[in-house]
């Protein structure tokens, strides 16, 4: 099985697609740099997008994992939901089969939000509606990362100190749940024949 991971910092940060490697048995690989956000993968001029359009058009996938910028999908949602669509449609073209990896809403009470000026309730909920907005229209795959955050944030430390980034803690979250929806639909192709 072959995974690509298209994302950020909040891929890579402590080897999480080493990560969902050792938990799916998968090759995987990630084309990443902090701050990209999906429409960068698009872009055939930029190294990150050259990458990318390679990759979909000369390699065979199984999943390709989508994560945009850590505020994109509620600071600039025309942007998120084109690339999107743009994006999971050249996955399908490839065969594979797209996941959006749901990222979370900053740490509550963290300088982050403070700064920004944001509430927590409402980046959690913007974050959920336009991940769910995007897999729906997209009918694409989700591994739900962000509700677990919110879900468990209370009683696990899985944000590290800048109150944005995955600690250790958040990233083996963040694996073993788009590990589990990877689990599940390989299952489900197999039975399929």
């Amino acid at each position: 099985m072959r995974i690509l991971m298209l994302g950020n910092s909040l891929t890579f940060y402590n080897d999480m697609p080493r990560m969902l490697a050792e938990l799916t048995g998968a090759e995987v690989v990630q084309h990443t740099r902090g701050g990209a956000r999906l429409s960068e993968h698009l872009n055939p001029a930029a190294r990150l997008g050259a990458l990318t359009q390679a990759a979909l058009r000369e390699e065979r996938w199984d999943f390709v994992v989508l994560q945009e910028m850590s505020h994109g999908p509620v600071t600039a949602p025309d942007r998120f939901f084109s690339s999107a669509r743009r994006l999971c449609k050249q996955i399908r073209e490839n065969g594979a089969l797209p996941i959006l990896y749901a990222t979370w809403g900053y740490k509550k009470g963290g300088d982050r939000l403070k700064v920004k000026g944001w509430d927590y309730e409402w980046m959690v909920r913007g974050m959920l509606e336009a991940y769910h907005r995007a897999a729906l229209e997209n009918v694409a795959l989700i591994a739900d990362v962000g509700r677990r955050f919110y879900e468990l944030s209370d009683t696990q430390e899985l944000y590290a100190d800048d109150g944005v980034h995955p600690s250790e803690a958040g990233s083996r979250l963040a694996a073993e749940t788009i590990a589990e929806v990877i689990k599940e639909h390989s299952d489900l192709r197999r039975a399929q024949g």
